[in-house]
């Protein structure tokens, strides 16, 4: 597993937490940077994907 898999399942879990206390304060600004967050930690998981397909192929 490449460390972005991991940072990006981080990332996501703490931009879901921010959106989770926004909505429940009312606080806009916090769901939406929660949900900027989850949105970039699903990005870098999908780029660990990649490498770690990138990886595997290259070691066939």
């Amino acid at each position: 597993m490449h460390k972005d898999i991991a940072k990006g399942a981080a990332k996501d879990a703490s931009g879901s937490i921010k959106q989770a206390a926004g909505k429940l304060t009312g606080n806009e600004r916090l769901e939406a940077e929660g949900a900027g967050e989850r949105a970039a930690g699903k990005i870098q998981k999908g780029v660990g994907n990649l490498k770690d397909a990138a990886r595997d192929v290259l070691k066939k």
